[in-house]
């Protein structure tokens, strides 16, 4: 068995029929069981105008989250930064380091999280995203204490040394997390199709930096985990349909058979496609599927994402996860 750590990738979901604050209700608890069972960290993406994810203030939900828990580390995975100035997040995420100190991470990616109006509503600059290298290196030098701008420091944030990690889909990211010299995170989970080149990309061309002094790579994958093969299979295919009618009918409610018939045709193929590394069934099989997902994806993490449709769904997967691949001494038992 290979054993690397796991974290959790929190997608902090507004269920059918469910508010924001069951959401975040959801959070703390998954939470509190990934540390009780030994889970890494748990990371909170930013995304915008989108029904069905709480996590729009990534910064806040984290602070919330910590006054709850006490050793997991938390982060965003990540931060949309060509949404905001470096100045502010390096302050944001200072404060959130200087009161929960050895606990914060700043994943940073270059996507709006949105759409084209959101972007506007944001006052996002439709280029902003060109400059996403020279202000990863701007928010570095402000939370290092070695501002690239004369005079300015980030109160609090200056010598907090927040650790950064670029997120990605592609070479471009592997290509600047290794120039830089920080880990790589690759969305694996949704966006499968270049991972071996990103990941063989970043290694090769990996310079050690303060942070870093080797590569480090997390990939993503998902999970539903339960009691028996068919219950996991049964719950992963509704997760599809759910995508099913948010990606292709606008969230307009949709039978199962025509879902399906949506899911078998070729527009139906991309939205599995998105799923493609998934680890379904048991704990025992989902532990075998993650001993090769770690050898093919080359991972020295895994960052998990389960879209399950109820709170027990995905607490059941991660409890069943931490039981298969856990080291016991690593568990609290509750």
């Amino acid at each position: 068995m290979a054993h690397v750590p796991i974290s959790i990738l929190d997608l902090a979901q507004v269920r059918e029929g469910g508010s924001p604050s069951e959401s975040f209700q959801a959070s703390v608890a998954l939470a509190q069981l990934a540390e009780a069972s030994g889970y890494r960290r748990v990371w909170y993406a930013e995304h915008h105008n989108m029904s069905t994810i709480a996590s729009s203030a990534t910064s806040v939900l984290i602070a919330h989250v910590a006054t709850q828990t006490e050793t997991i580390r938390l982060g965003a995975g990540g931060v949309m930064l060509p949404n905001h100035s470096p100045l502010v997040i390096a302050e944001q995420f200072g404060t959130l380091e200087t009161l929960y100190p050895g606990r914060i991470d700043l994943g940073l990616g270059r996507a709006p999280g949105s759409d084209q109006n959101t972007m506007r509503a944001l006052r996002r600059d439709h280029s902003a995203a060109d400059t996403f290298p020279r202000d990863v290196q701007e928010l570095q030098g402000f939370l290092t204490g070695n501002s690239r701008i004369i005079g300015v420091n980030a109160i609090p944030g200056k010598g907090t040394n927040v650790p950064l990690y670029i997120l990605g889909s592609s070479l471009f990211g592997a290509k600047l997390a290794a120039a830089l010299g920080l880990p790589y995170s690759f969305a694996s989970h949704f966006a499968p199709n270049a991972l071996e080149d990103a990941v063989a990309t970043y290694r090769r061309e990996f310079q050690p930096s303060d942070q870093l002094a080797a590569p480090h790579v997390i990939a993503g994958v998902n999970v539903i985990a339960a009691d028996s093969s068919e219950q996991a299979q049964a719950e992963f295919r509704a997760g599809q349909r759910l995508r099913v009618r948010q990606l292709v009918g606008g969230g307009r409610a949709m039978s199962e058979d025509e879902a399906d018939a949506i899911l078998d045709s070729p527009s139906g193929q991309q939205i599995q496609q998105m799923s493609k590394y998934s680890a379904v069934g048991t704990a025992g099989e989902v532990d075998e599927y993650f001993d090769w997902f770690i050898e093919h994806a080359d991972a020295d993490e895994l960052i998990v994402a389960s879209n399950g449709l109820t709170v027990e769904t995905i607490l059941r997967s991660f409890e069943l996860l931490a039981k298969a691949r856990m080291p016991a001494h690593n568990r609290v038992e509750t």
